[in-house]
């Protein structure tokens, strides 16, 4: 069985994770239940979360936006009619170009099917699109995440997350990545939740906390 949560179980989920984990219960004390971030299972959403790759969150929706008023409709065929000259107006660096394209190609030859993503497991979504130039673990834990609502995904590769968990915890710098998974695995089957309750409270700390925003 596939597990995901939902708008009509989310805040469920989350007071189950405030009775595991105090900590948690402290985030939505002070700063109330995190939105349930979501987006759709579309070809630009996966180009949305290439775009985040290493910077700042709008600087990417500003190169989204370049891209979506170039071609109208952001899909696989109109993508790969433009040039290298025009990504680069579109402040898409080269090595993002190729992974777009790479991504659009994979798309439009049936290689990969976002739809059929709907019923598949998450380590088997997994496998299929880190075969992709460009897309790593970590863009496959957001896509996970935001697009296909899968409840128990801890990403290890997200700094904000990562900043959060060890100061609402108050771990030192050097805690390392197996200590931190280990912290991670008291929240299954809902480490996503749980994520989306550090990203929460990460957005709402005072802003000298918060150095990737």
């Amino acid at each position: 069985m596939i597990n995901k949560f939902t708008h009509s179980n989310f805040h469920a989920i989350c007071d189950e994770l405030t009775i595991v984990d105090s900590d948690l219960a402290a985030i939505i004390k002070t700063h109330g239940y995190p939105p349930l971030w979501s987006r759709l299972n579309t070809f630009e959403t996966l180009v949305h979360i290439i775009l985040e790759q290493q910077v700042s969150l709008a600087s990417a929706l500003s190169a989204l936006n370049k891209l979506r008023g170039r071609v109208q409709e952001l899909t696989p065929a109109r993508v790969l009619l433009l040039t290298d000259e025009e990504f680069r107006a579109c402040y898409c660096s080269r090595q993002k170009t190729a992974y777009i394209k790479y991504l659009a190609e994979a798309l439009l030859s049936g290689q990969i099917n976002l739809q059929h993503f709907e019923d598949l497991h998450d380590d088997e979504i997994r496998a299929q699109l880190v075969t992709l130039k460009g897309i790593g673990n970590w863009t496959v834990d957001v896509y996970l995440m935001f697009v296909l609502q899968r409840a128990d995904i801890f990403p290890i590769g997200d700094l904000a997350a990562v900043n959060a968990l060890k100061r609402v915890k108050s771990l030192p710098n050097s805690t390392t990545r197996e200590e931190l998974l280990e912290i991670a695995r008291q929240w299954q089957p809902y480490r996503t939740v749980a994520t989306m309750m550090l990203w929460h409270y990460y957005l709402s700390a005072p802003k000298k906390a918060n150095t990737l925003f």
